[in-house]
Protein backbone atom coordinates (compact mmCIF):
# COMPACT_ATOMS: atom_id res chain seq x y z
CA UNK A 1 0.00 0.00 0.00
CA UNK A 2 1.34 3.45 -1.41
CA UNK A 3 -0.41 7.17 0.01
CA UNK A 4 -1.25 6.95 -4.20
CA UNK A 5 -3.23 4.18 -3.56
CA UNK A 6 -5.37 5.23 -0.62
CA UNK A 7 -9.30 6.40 -1.39
CA UNK A 8 -9.73 9.86 -0.09
CA UNK A 9 -12.35 7.81 1.92
CA UNK A 10 -9.47 6.32 4.12
CA UNK A 11 -7.83 9.39 6.00
CA UNK A 12 -9.85 12.75 7.02
CA UNK A 13 -8.32 15.74 5.28
CA UNK A 14 -6.44 16.65 8.55
CA UNK A 15 -4.07 14.11 7.72
CA UNK A 16 -3.43 14.94 4.46
CA UNK A 17 -0.34 17.27 5.42
CA UNK A 18 1.18 14.43 6.77
CA UNK A 19 0.79 11.77 4.05
CA UNK A 20 1.76 14.30 1.54
CA UNK A 21 5.43 14.00 3.25
CA UNK A 22 5.91 10.41 2.06
CA UNK A 23 7.70 9.66 -0.65
CA UNK A 24 5.90 6.88 -3.17
CA UNK A 25 7.06 4.05 -1.00
CA UNK A 26 5.20 1.60 0.45
CA UNK A 27 4.24 1.24 4.08
CA UNK A 28 6.83 -0.94 5.36
CA UNK A 29 9.55 0.76 2.92
CA UNK A 30 8.30 4.21 4.32
CA UNK A 31 8.32 3.15 7.85
CA UNK A 32 12.27 2.01 7.08
CA UNK A 33 12.80 5.41 5.18
CA UNK A 34 11.60 7.50 7.67
CA UNK A 35 13.00 5.94 10.53
CA UNK A 36 16.36 5.98 8.82
CA UNK A 37 16.23 9.81 8.39
CA UNK A 38 15.25 10.30 12.22
CA UNK A 39 18.25 7.71 13.33
CA UNK A 40 20.63 10.09 11.19
CA UNK A 41 19.16 13.61 12.25
CA UNK A 42 19.50 12.49 16.21
CA UNK A 43 22.81 10.82 15.82
CA UNK A 44 24.02 14.38 13.77
CA UNK A 45 22.95 16.28 16.58
CA UNK A 46 24.96 18.48 18.26
CA UNK A 47 24.97 18.21 22.10
CA UNK A 48 23.53 21.65 23.03
CA UNK A 49 20.70 21.28 20.77
CA UNK A 50 19.34 18.34 22.32
CA UNK A 51 17.42 20.73 24.91
CA UNK A 52 17.56 23.50 22.59
CA UNK A 53 13.93 25.59 22.14
CA UNK A 54 13.98 28.29 19.26
CA UNK A 55 11.15 30.08 20.77
CA UNK A 56 9.69 29.76 24.33
CA UNK A 57 7.21 27.32 24.98
CA UNK A 58 8.76 25.32 22.05
CA UNK A 59 9.55 21.43 22.22
CA UNK A 60 13.16 20.37 22.57
CA UNK A 61 14.82 17.82 19.89
CA UNK A 62 14.47 15.02 22.96
CA UNK A 63 10.81 16.15 23.38
CA UNK A 64 10.16 15.88 19.52
CA UNK A 65 11.41 12.28 19.20
CA UNK A 66 9.53 11.30 22.90
CA UNK A 67 6.72 12.92 20.71
CA UNK A 68 7.40 10.65 17.74
CA UNK A 69 7.57 7.49 20.13
CA UNK A 70 4.64 8.56 21.84
CA UNK A 71 2.22 9.14 18.59
CA UNK A 72 3.26 5.78 16.95
CA UNK A 73 2.49 3.94 20.17
CA UNK A 74 -0.75 5.49 20.03
CA UNK A 75 -1.29 5.09 16.23
CA UNK A 76 -0.23 1.42 16.14
CA UNK A 77 -2.94 0.65 19.20
CA UNK A 78 -5.30 2.41 16.97
CA UNK A 79 -4.56 0.37 14.05
CA UNK A 80 -4.87 -3.04 15.73
CA UNK A 81 -8.18 -2.03 17.24
CA UNK A 82 -9.31 -1.24 13.42
CA UNK A 83 -7.65 -4.38 12.35
CA UNK A 84 -9.40 -6.50 14.87
CA UNK A 85 -12.61 -4.56 14.12
CA UNK A 86 -13.12 -2.86 17.24
CA UNK A 87 -15.99 -0.28 16.22
CA UNK A 88 -15.54 1.88 19.10
CA UNK A 89 -14.66 5.20 18.44
CA UNK A 90 -11.21 6.18 19.98
CA UNK A 91 -10.79 9.58 21.62
CA UNK A 92 -8.10 11.47 21.10
CA UNK A 93 -5.15 12.53 23.16
CA UNK A 94 -3.25 16.05 24.07
CA UNK A 95 -0.17 15.61 22.70
CA UNK A 96 1.09 18.95 24.89
CA UNK A 97 0.10 16.98 28.04
CA UNK A 98 2.08 14.01 27.03
CA UNK A 99 5.40 16.38 26.38
CA UNK A 100 4.58 18.21 29.31
CA UNK A 101 4.35 14.85 30.99
CA UNK A 102 7.21 13.04 29.43
CA UNK A 103 10.65 14.12 31.29
CA UNK A 104 11.95 13.57 27.61
CA UNK A 105 15.11 16.43 28.60
CA UNK A 106 15.82 14.34 31.74
CA UNK A 107 16.57 10.90 29.81
CA UNK A 108 19.49 10.40 27.75
CA UNK A 109 19.04 10.27 23.83
CA UNK A 110 21.05 7.54 23.61
CA UNK A 111 18.26 5.85 25.87
CA UNK A 112 15.33 7.48 23.58
CA UNK A 113 16.66 6.20 20.61
CA UNK A 114 16.70 2.34 21.44
CA UNK A 115 12.78 3.07 22.37
CA UNK A 116 12.62 4.55 19.24
CA UNK A 117 14.20 1.85 17.52
CA UNK A 118 11.97 -0.86 19.67
CA UNK A 119 9.25 0.90 18.85
CA UNK A 120 9.55 0.79 15.12
CA UNK A 121 10.60 -2.81 15.09
CA UNK A 122 7.61 -3.69 16.86
CA UNK A 123 5.28 -1.41 14.76
CA UNK A 124 6.59 -2.68 10.90
CA UNK A 125 6.09 -6.45 12.60
CA UNK A 126 2.47 -5.32 13.50
CA UNK A 127 2.15 -3.60 10.06
CA UNK A 128 3.89 -6.30 8.18
CA UNK A 129 1.08 -8.54 9.29
CA UNK A 130 -1.79 -6.93 8.11
CA UNK A 131 -2.85 -8.29 5.01
CA UNK A 132 -4.42 -5.70 2.05
CA UNK A 133 -8.47 -6.05 3.29
CA UNK A 134 -7.61 -5.52 6.84
CA UNK A 135 -5.37 -1.96 5.70
CA UNK A 136 -8.10 -1.02 4.27
CA UNK A 137 -10.51 -1.99 7.47
CA UNK A 138 -11.75 2.02 8.57
CA UNK A 139 -12.25 2.95 12.26
CA UNK A 140 -12.72 6.13 14.10
CA UNK A 141 -10.12 7.83 16.01
CA UNK A 142 -10.91 11.58 17.63
CA UNK A 143 -13.76 11.96 15.24
CA UNK A 144 -11.74 11.01 12.11
CA UNK A 145 -11.79 8.33 10.07
CA UNK A 146 -8.97 6.61 8.96
CA UNK A 147 -8.18 3.62 7.37
CA UNK A 148 -5.48 0.89 9.13
CA UNK A 149 -3.11 1.31 6.30
CA UNK A 150 -3.23 5.03 6.14
CA UNK A 151 -2.55 5.57 9.82
CA UNK A 152 0.73 3.24 8.86
CA UNK A 153 2.07 5.94 6.73
CA UNK A 154 0.70 8.77 8.88
CA UNK A 155 3.28 7.37 11.20
CA UNK A 156 5.59 8.36 8.57
CA UNK A 157 4.73 11.47 7.30
CA UNK A 158 4.40 12.67 11.03
CA UNK A 159 7.95 11.87 11.61
CA UNK A 160 8.81 13.30 8.10
CA UNK A 161 6.71 16.72 9.11
CA UNK A 162 8.55 17.27 12.55
CA UNK A 163 11.84 16.50 10.86
CA UNK A 164 11.22 19.40 8.19
CA UNK A 165 10.48 21.63 11.35
CA UNK A 166 13.51 19.90 13.29
CA UNK A 167 16.68 20.98 10.39
CA UNK A 168 14.47 24.34 9.60
CA UNK A 169 14.43 25.76 13.21
CA UNK A 170 16.50 24.08 14.90
CA UNK A 171 19.97 23.70 13.10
Amino acid sequence: MKVSNLPSSDFDHYLKNYLEKVPGLSLLESLDYSKNKVIQFYKELPNDKEVYRYAENKWTPKEILLHLIDTERIFCGRALRFARNDKTVLPGYDHEDFVKESNANDRMLENLLEEYIAQRKSSRLLFKSFSQPILEKIGNANNLMVSVGAIGLVISGHELHHLQILNERYL
